[in-house]
């Protein structure tokens, strides 16, 4: 296991995630004062694992017909349409 892979994308991911709609969702969920605490963990949790690992699974498929470069200029392109688009609805 390549320890500074590991860490790159954990800390790539947790930054994404902080303050996101999810985890606001699951916010929501925790302050409900009648639901278990560790269900809306273990809820939220295995959903943030099978989105993983869909995207997992679609990286390594999509890299077998699309090169590594060009993936990196299509999620560029992506995020960047997204970050416009945002800013046009705001």
């Amino acid at each position: 296991m390549d320890i500074k892979v590991l860490l790159t994308v954990f800390i790539a991911v947790f930054i994404a995630e902080l303050g996101d709609k999810t985890q606001l969702a699951t916010l929501l969920f925790a302050a409900d004062k009648d639901v278990s605490k560790w269900t809306v963990f273990i809820g939220a949790s295995s959903a943030l694992i099978v989105a993983a690992g869909i995207g997992v699974l679609a990286g390594g498929l999509i890299a077998q017909y699309i090169s590594e470069r060009f993936l990196h200029y299509i999620a560029g392109i992506g995020f960047v349409g997204i970050g416009i688009w945002t800013l046009v609805r705001a």
